[in-house]
């Protein structure tokens, strides 16, 4: 720990960056007093206004103030950095970007547009980059779908999906077109959302396009109560997502697991039962094991006194920890309470 604290000291004395960046987690993590912790991070943010790209570190910063329950305390410093960047345009855009991204990170979609806005008019006004207004209207319109403005967000994606039409920005338009399915769905259209997910899945595309598309087709399907025809694109998608990336095929494990926990929780076994060794079979781990037991567990629910026992074998062949707690969870019976009244 000594070693590690002279050589912060010394990284904050010279506004080494980059060795800054480097030792963040292990100095960070190793300060255990609130306030001393606060007084650190007050010193490294002085430090960052001056680092030639402050925003990784930004961001770093921004994530330990949110665990102290002081979000602001993070947004301060990207505060700072758009003050001290307003002479240089191209700075100062980015400097604003990265304000609105931490506010939309943080969960202030409200606080986001204002600042998206605002970079907004800078673009149209001074800097005049096409792409760059189109990117800052989708981003708007997202933020603007998060507080509950869902019509409002489909008129400024349809305005930056007309921008990268225009610049022949393929793989930007397609994701256009997926936020605006998505829209859609919110708004219970569900043909038209369809329709945009057709287009976008007769194109050519990038794996991850693809794989987002299918999500949204697999929502399109479960709003419709099309349970089978849910399963059957979320499959695709994590079939796909297998080959690209940990972090997509986290998204897409995740959307699947959610999803048949919403089945779970409205009683409807029988569909999980019958989908599940689709998923078993993509794997040859213990996640395989991890979805058979899924549809011994249903059909368990469901009132198959035979289907415990095999569970119960299944489960015990199940040795990641994260899957075997969510079979846990799951196979806990969901209380209620009858008051009488």
């Amino acid at each position: 720990m000594t070693d590690v604290k002279a050589e912060w000291e010394k990284a904050l004395a010279e506004k080494d960056c980059e060795k800054l960046l480097e030792l963040f987690d292990d100095y960070i993590e190793s300060i255990e007093d609130e306030e001393e912790l606060r007084r650190e991070l007050e010193r490294l943010k002085d430090v960052v206004i001056e680092c030639e790209d402050p925003y990784e570190l930004a961001h770093e910063i921004g994530h330990v103030y949110a665990h102290l329950d002081d979000v602001e305390g993070g947004i301060d410093l990207y505060k700072r950095l758009v003050e001290l960047k307003k002479d240089d345009p191209e700075e100062y855009a980015t400097a604003l970007y990265y304000l609105a991204d931490a506010y939309e990170h943080f969960g202030k979609p409200d606080k986001a547009i204002e600042v998206y806005q605002k970079l907004l008019e800078h673009e149209e006004e001074v800097l005049r980059n096409e792409k760059e207004i189109a990117l800052t209207l989708a981003n708007l319109a997202v933020n603007y779908d998060d507080v509950g403005e869902t019509e409002k967000a489909i008129e400024l994606m349809e305005r930056a999906r007309e921008i990268f039409e225009r610049l022949k920005d393929e793989k930007n338009r397609m994701i256009s077109l997926l936020d605006l399915a998505h829209f859609k769905y919110e708004l219970g259209d569900y043909e038209a959302a369809e329709a945009l997910i057709r287009e976008v899945l007769r194109n050519p595309r990038d794996d991850e396009v693809e794989i987002n598309a299918k999500l949204i087709e697999a929502e399109i399907w479960a709003g419709r109560e099309e349970y089978g025809k849910a399963f059957k694109a979320l499959r695709d998608a994590l079939l796909k997502a297998i080959n690209v990336s940990d972090d997509v095929f986290g998204l897409v494990f995740d959307t699947l697991v959610d999803f048949i926990e919403g089945l779970f929780n409205e009683g409807s076994y029988e569909v999980i039962a019958k989908n599940m060794d689709a998923f078993a079979d993509l794997f040859e781990d213990d996640t395989a094991y991890f979805f058979k037991a899924i549809g011994e567990l249903a059909r368990w629910k469901a009132g198959d006194e035979d289907a415990k026992a095999r569970f119960d074998e299944l489960y015990s062949k199940v040795k990641n920890e994260e899957l075997r707690s969510i079979l846990d969870e799951w196979k806990m019976p969901k209380l209620s309470l009858n008051l009488g009244l």
